[in-house]
């Protein structure tokens, strides 16, 4: 049973030596080990343990630092790296299993039941480990464990975690794994990569054999179905989508656990020991493969650096870790755009080959009816009746000749036509047709009137265009079609605002755009349904939506590259001249009306006028309305909410008006006297002579910027401060606003310098994000504050949280507690943002106000930056009349409407350059204590 010492640290290994990333001697020397494991006759089990652990932790540090600086130097020899870091576990393990046999428990006349096989199972089986990967490992014995081998498996395991290495282990008999196996799919497909690492070679044999005869054979389908679902189930948990911003490299969509699963399920049916294999059995052609080969070391590579950068088994790729594995793997910025996005670019083109590789192969099991057809597909199945071409095959579109299909070439095009008007999904075999002949969709294809109106079509004519649009896109074909797409496709854009690719966005919005066309959204988009169902110019506004970003990932503004390009890309489909102008207009200034409603005061009569004299028509208003609103759903889960919904609306309804009534309709002169002549309809129960102090109180921007709701609420917080048995110095009135999806804040006190910054440190304390705010002196000398602030999820606060939320407010308006001092422990960037670069621009505009200064601020967010800003504008004495703030994931716009302390516009450029500094160092301050 036992061998000598000078033999121990030999069992086969997984891979031949040439396999490896360095020499096998530089990873693990097994003669110098074997030498400084040498028998000390004196030595007794605990200091053989002690010392064993010490050369061999040693040896292992040795052996990873090699893997590690071989892998810094070629970051994409992750196949070898991964064999690596397995074949040097094979070493400490078999080192184990020798000491404890040979030394610590020696048996040198064993019984048959005394037999032990030590076996890799999972991915250590499969010969793959990550750096930090967990070892798992089954202790294989004929029969019941009997004394002595339960001895040797415990000092194994001790030595294993003494050497800080994690292990997952189970002690069986062949009946045992057997049996648990049928049971439980998990350990099934363990033990389908079992692998033996030394110990009783002829047992490892038989449970192989067993497994093979007595469990696998006779249970393909049912195997099958259950890692499919197995999938599905971890696609949902990871988020459901292969453009997750953060992705989980193992076990994200996509990710290597995909590629796993088709390995499993294509050595279960063919029994197959490499994924090479599976060109010869048909399963994918040699190109497909290389795809396979290729993503599957890419992503291997990423994951070993996730692991190496972390020091433990992280799989996630948090931004922060994003750029630093992009620079470790040699991604430079270049052409306006970070190495961390080109290296996200390819991490979601190899992601995107995954998604195929699963799509072609799953079909074909299909074929083979190993896999079932999809549930939804097998009840809702009807005969369709189709063109000439094509046929139905396992409920998928099928080319009945190949010839004759690729003999007209617009036949490429007229596919995902047929797919949409049929409901069929396209066949994989259909689809390799299509990514085969690329070449044939040339310049003259593009300008071939014909292509241009197909493609319309799968825009306009069948409900569903982001099927075909994804479809498109995934095989290649759209950006065959129009080749300035190309380079958005896959482009990640690092920040905590977009959650999907560029191209991905894209789609997303024209599915937004269908849906509402569709009538899905009537209650949640009343206007935007009300437009399309009124009726727009759908050529337009489809085309326009699909090249909105079409100029993103370059140096120049993608607005205005973006609507160079959409003019020719818009001529060629075909459009009339005016339809042209108009697709390119809404391009160039398709971020318009959304900075209007979030980056301006929409109650300042002159935003509104302003806008209106850019969108000049009524046509035009309406479409960029419903573009707005797509590309703000489209960005994102969560991004569209009440609050942006109710600003859309009010600038909407504005403009409408100003478009149809003439703009001299609006003026704050009659918006003042409608704002009191509501109030006093509000306030039923008040005197006159009440009625008539309140109206009197207020200078005309007060009626001009508020709703009727909060001009209420602060008449009875006046009325209860003015009372003669008040003691109270301070009104608080906090209530849930539902239709902006915000709490409002109003405040009633005595005005002083300062009061804004005290208010928004005071929010801040509390963890309120400010979203809008509006302050107000009365000719008696009170202040009148409104903030719109919502919790870190962006969400209205608990009305169960708004009394406490109250009492901290009040304790710091009152001077208890100093927000400057107790905001700087919570006003800290998180570690996985830190990677974020959002550089500072700071504007001073005089015309987009009748009497205000518009300083607009556009910088990395963070908890305390609105408190110091507003502290700076105040030691500046500079007067706050309201601010606007609009939040891009880890960017915010900080807008500010202000005079000077003579009531008068900044005009002076030298005030205006000082107030930019002063702000500049306050940033600046801020954001080294909020990384420190």
């Amino acid at each position: 049973m036992t061998q000598p010492a000078d033999r121990a640290l030999a069992p086969a290994p997984p891979e031949d030596a040439p396999t490896l990333i360095r020499p096998a001697a530089d990873i693990f020397d097994v003669e110098r080990v074997a030498a400084e494991l040498a028998p000390d006759d004196d030595a007794d089990a605990a200091a053989i343990r002690r010392h064993a652990v010490e050369v061999l932790g040693a040896e292992m540090a040795r052996g990873r630092a090699a893997i590690a600086a071989a892998l810094a130097e070629r970051p994409l020899a992750a196949r070898a790296a991964i064999r690596s870091y397995a074949w040097l576990m094979d070493r400490i393990v078999g080192a184990t299993y020798e000491l404890a046999t040979g030394r610590l428990h020696p048996n040198p006349t064993p019984t048959g039941g005394e037999r032990l096989s030590v076996l890799a199972v999972g991915g250590y089986g499969r010969g793959e480990m990550a750096p930090q990967s967990d070892i798992d490992l089954l202790f294989l014995t004929p029969w019941k464990i009997t004394s002595w081998a339960e001895s040797v498996i415990e000092s194994m395991l001790y030595i294993l975690w003494d050497l800080r290495l994690t292990v997952g282990h189970a002690s069986r008999t062949i009946p045992d794994c057997l049996r648990l196996a049928e049971e439980d799919f998990t350990i099934r497909t363990a033990l389908l990569e079992n692998r033996r690492v030394t110990g009783d070679a002829r047992l490892a044999g038989e449970l192989t054999h067993r497994l093979w005869h007595d469990l696998f054979k006779s249970s393909v389908r049912e195997f099958t179905e259950a890692k499919l679902e197995e999938r599905d189930a971890r696609h949902e948990k990871q988020g459901g989508q292969r453009y997750m911003v953060e992705p989980n490299v193992k076990e994200g969509k996509g990710g290597l656990r995909d590629l796993q699963s088709l390995f499993w399920i294509a050595k279960y049916l063919h029994r197959v020991t490499s994924s090479a294999e599976l060109v010869a059995l048909g399963m994918f052609t040699r190109e497909e493969f290389d795809l396979f080969a290729e993503a599957e070391n890419f992503l291997w590579a990423v994951r070993c650096q996730l692991h190496l950068i972390t020091g433990r088994p992280n799989d996630k790729l948090t931004f922060d870790l994003q750029v630093e594995v992009a620079d470790r793997m040699g991604y430079k910025d270049r052409a306006g755009r970070r190495g961390v996005e080109h290296f996200m670019q390819d991490y979601f083109r190899h992601a995107t080959s995954v998604g195929d590789l699963t799509r072609i192969f799953l079909t074909k099991l299909e074929a083979a009816h190993v896999k079932s057809e999809p549930l939804l597909q097998r009840l809702f199945r009807r005969k369709k009746k189709l063109k000439d071409g094509y046929s139905e095959v396992n409920g998928r579109l099928a080319i009945v000749d190949d010839a004759a299909f690729l003999s007209d070439r617009l036949n490429l095009l007229r596919i995902f036509e047929e797919g949409l008007r049929t409901g069929l999904l396209i066949h994989p075999d259909a689809m390799l047709l299509v990514t085969a002949n690329l070449d044939l969709i040339d310049d003259d294809f593009r300008a071939d009137p014909v292509a241009a109106k197909l493609f319309l079509g799968l825009l306009l004519k069948h409900g569903n265009p982001e099927r075909a649009l994804r479809r498109m896109n995934e095989l290649g074909v759209l950006s065959a079609f129009l080749p300035e797409f190309e380079p958005i496709v896959a482009m990640m854009q690092f920040n905590m605002y977009h959650h999907y690719t560029v191209d991905e966005h894209t789609i997303q919005c024209i599915s937004h755009l269908s849906r509402i066309e569709r009538g899905k959204l009537v209650e949640e988009l009343p206007i935007a349904s009300s437009i399309l169902e009124r009726g727009v110019n759908r050529r337009v506004l489809y085309v326009a939506l699909l090249l909105h970003d079409i100029g993103k990932g370059r140096a120049e503004d993608h607005s205005i590259l973006g609507a160079q390009i959409a003019r020719k890309v818009a001529a060629r489909l075909g459009l009339k001249p005016r339809e042209v102008d108009t697709v390119e207009w809404l391009v160039r200034y398709h971020l318009l009306m959304s900075d209007m409603a979030q980056k301006r005061d929409i109650a300042d009569p002159r935003t509104v006028r302003d806008f209106a004299k850019a969108v000049r028509t009524k046509q035009r208003l309406d479409l960029l309305c419903v573009l707005t609103v797509c590309d703000i759903r489209g960005v994102g889960p969560g991004t569209w909410n009440n609050w942006k919904a109710s600003l859309l609306r009010a600038l909407y309804r504005q403009t409408l008006h100003a478009l149809e009534n003439g703009l001299e309709d609006i003026n704050r002169e009659q918006r003042g006297s409608d704002a009191k002549r509501n109030l006093r309809a509000a306030l039923k129960g008040w005197s006159a002579k009440a009625l008539k102090h309140e109206t009197a109180r207020h200078y005309p921007p007060y009626w001009q910027g508020l709703h009727v709701t909060a001009h209420a609420i602060f008449a009875r917080l006046l009325r209860d401060l003015d009372r003669p048995d008040c003691t109270d110095e301070i009104g608080i009135d906090l209530h849930p606003d539902e239709d902006r999806d915000a709490t409002r804040a109003c405040f009633v006190m005595a005005d002083h310098p300062g009061i804004f910054s005290r208010l928004a440190g005071a929010l801040a304390l509390v963890g309120a994000n400010v979203v809008d705010a509006r302050t107000y002196t009365s000719k008696d000398g009170y202040a009148t504050a409104v903030f719109w602030i919502q919790d870190a999820e962006g969400s209205p606060f608990e009305e169960a949280r708004l009394p406490r939320l109250r009492k901290t407010i009040f304790r710091t308006l009152t001077g208890e507690v100093v927000a400057r001092d107790a905001i700087e422990s919570r006003d800290k960037i998180r570690k996985r943002e830190r990677a974020f670069r959002v550089p500072t621009h700071i504007t001073f505009d005089n015309e987009g106000s009748e009497i205000y200064t518009i300083i607009e601020v556009d910088t990395r967010d963070r908890p305390g930056l609105l408190h110091d800003l507003t502290r700076t504008l105040a030691a500046n004495n500079v007067y706050i009349a309201s601010a606007v703030i609009a939040t891009y994931g880890e960017q915010v716009v900080d807008t500010f409407y202000v005079k000077d302390m003579f009531g008068l516009k900044f005009y002076s450029e030298a005030k205006q350059t000082a107030l930019d500094r002063k702000l500049r160092a306050a940033i600046k301050e801020g954001a080294q204590r909020a990384r420190a």
